[in-house]
């Protein structure tokens, strides 16, 4: 059998080459036989944390307390107190681990002078106001924390502090800086200067908040790094199951949508994915249900979506958008305002917002499609990133086209289109073509429409993307006026569709369920081969219906 010294060697040089089980085990083991001192303490803490070893992390955080106050290091003792706190804080256990935060102040008050503790007790409070939408008295306590770590020379806290001040000020719409404080962050994350757990910590909060912005290109560049980072470490459980979903994003906007379903699972089954308190899992559900319903795989998109659910994800917009394809626009008009109505970040609600117009379009909620398009214009100019801008580019193009302003309408397609080229997004690229096509033959240019439907179509077959493309090839289909095959009660409601009443509207002056409306109304779309109430208004003035 190794002797204590053998297998302490043994322990570091595993901790040394990331190797986490291996270093756990083997201070496991160690200690058995006689008491780990301090600094293999601390090399277990980091291990059992990048393993999500919860019963390791607490135990090892409540021994190093103990060993440093036992020896008078005060700060020290007020700095793993602190940690431990933070880590009950994470699993949900509030009154556990307010007691040990207090205990940590209670120690950083009798040790006396300034100390590493004082800044990460300042860092909770920032991330608890950033939680809380308090961006500004987020950004003032992440300062505070930041100047601390500086002066106390603790790169971790320094870096960390970085982020969460980065984050803070993208809030409260200072993109630029923000992304600036974040990059600065990542700076001794590349360097491997900081502690295991925060430069996982460090990678997952940049991403997230790039995400949040639509800073494409930098969450392509730091997913990448993620990856490579974790790749590095065949033992680690940490951070790998939000890397994995993370990358299955970047794939499903690149197109490549097998691939992201089958990093999405990957992502599902990690170890870590399957804890209780983890959102991995419920986000690569939703995912995966996004791809599903893009390639028209309506009943697996339901299961995937619904599972999000269970798991606590709130699935939308996709599942909105998935009743829209299903025909069922109220129910969508209707889950989407009720989510608006309870989400009040502004980044948070530009995630809904363009689903919320494209389907409030569709039920002739017109008024409502504006106010949402002014809202997303408003945060589109707040944040001011490139993509955002693209967003809303689009949506004021839909308002546009509905309201029969066909070349104002390609104009905002067009500047959206070149910025989504350049982001790599190719289903979304087709998507903007379709639009721009249908405003080209709202100017009577059917050649241009027809260069815009067959760029759309080549994407759209190679995606895989069966509805888009069943309703592209309609639209494409040559139009003569005897062949739209309306009945005369389909007519009857065009008529009060182009006067831009809403199906509730209709059902009420026609006498008729709103059900029924909602089935006639998808009719007249089939049989005219269009996909908005602007096109259907177009097509019937066009060709004398009214």
């Amino acid at each position: 059998m190794d002797s204590v010294a053998t297998m302490l060697r043994r322990a570091r040089d595993a901790y040394e080459r990331r190797a986490w089980a291996d270093a756990l085990g083997l201070l496991r083991a160690a200690d058995e036989v006689t008491a780990l001192g301090t600094d293999d303490l601390e090399r277990m803490f980091w291990s059992a944390g990048m393993l999500d070893r919860d019963p390791d992390i607490v135990a090892a955080a409540e021994r190093l307390v103990k060993a440093h106050s036992d020896a008078g290091r005060d700060d020290r003792a007020a700095y793993w107190a602190c940690f431990h706190g933070s880590r009950l804080l994470a699993l949900g256990e509030h009154g556990r681990a307010t007691a040990w935060l207090q205990r940590a102040q209670r120690l950083v008050e009798s040790f006396g002078r300034e100390c590493s503790t004082q800044g990460y007790l300042a860092l909770l409070a920032a991330q608890k106001d950033l939680r809380a939408g308090s961006d500004e008295t987020s950004a003032a306590h992440a300062r505070q924390a930041l100047a601390i770590g500086e002066r106390c020379r603790d790169i971790d806290l320094v870096a960390f502090a970085r982020c969460v001040l980065g984050r803070a000020l993208i809030r409260q719409g200072r993109v630029e800086e923000g992304i600036a404080s974040l990059d600065e962050a990542m700076l001794p994350v590349i360097g491997g200067e900081l502690s295991p757990v925060v430069t996982g910590l460090v990678y997952c909060n940049l991403i997230a908040e790039c995400r949040q912005v639509y800073a494409l290109d930098r969450s392509r560049e730091w997913t990448d790094a993620l990856s490579a980072w974790c790749g590095a470490q065949p033992q680690l459980v940490q951070f790998n199951g939000a890397c994995m979903l993370h990358r299955a994003e970047i794939m499903e906007m690149n197109g490549n949508w097998p691939e992201a379903i089958a990093e999405s699972r990957r992502a599902a089954s990690s170890p870590v994915a399957k804890a209780a308190r983890d959102n991995t899992i419920g986000g690569a559900a939703y995912q995966e249900a996004e791809i599903h319903r893009l390639r028209g795989e309506f009943a697996a998109a339901e299961e995937m979506y619904r599972n999000a659910s269970r798991l606590g994800l709130e699935p939308q917009p996709g599942m909105a958008l998935l009743r829209l394809m299903q025909g069922r626009t109220e129910q969508a008009a209707a889950t989407l305002r009720r989510v608006l109505a309870t989400t009040e970040a502004p980044l948070s609600r530009a995630r809904l917002l363009p689903a919320m117009i494209e389907i409030a379009i569709a039920a002739g909620a017109i008024e409502e499609a504006c106010n949402a398009c002014r809202e997303l214009e408003a945060t589109a100019s707040r944040f001011a990133t490139e993509i955002l801008g693209a967003i809303a580019s689009q949506a004021r193009g839909e308002i546009e086209m509905h309201d029969g302003s066909a070349a104002a309408a390609l104009g905002h397609f067009r500047a959206a289109l070149a910025i989504w080229q350049r982001a790599g997004a190719p289903y979304l690229e087709a998507r903007l073509r379709v639009l721009a096509g249908q405003a080209c033959r709202m100017l009577v240019d059917e050649d241009g429409a027809g260069l815009e439907f067959d760029a759309a179509r080549s994407i759209f077959v190679e995606l895989g993307a069966a509805p888009d493309l069943d309703r592209l090839n309609a639209l494409a289909r040559p139009i003569t006026p005897s062949a739209h095959g309306l009945t005369r009660r389909e007519i009857e409601v065009l008529t009060h569709i182009t006067t831009g009443k809403t199906n509730r509207t209709i059902a009420v002056e026609l006498g008729l369920s709103e059900k029924t409306v909602d089935r006639h109304v998808s009719n007249i779309f089939d049989k005219l081969a269009v996909n908005s109430r602007a096109a259907a208004t177009a097509y019937a003035f066009q060709h004398g219906l009214l």
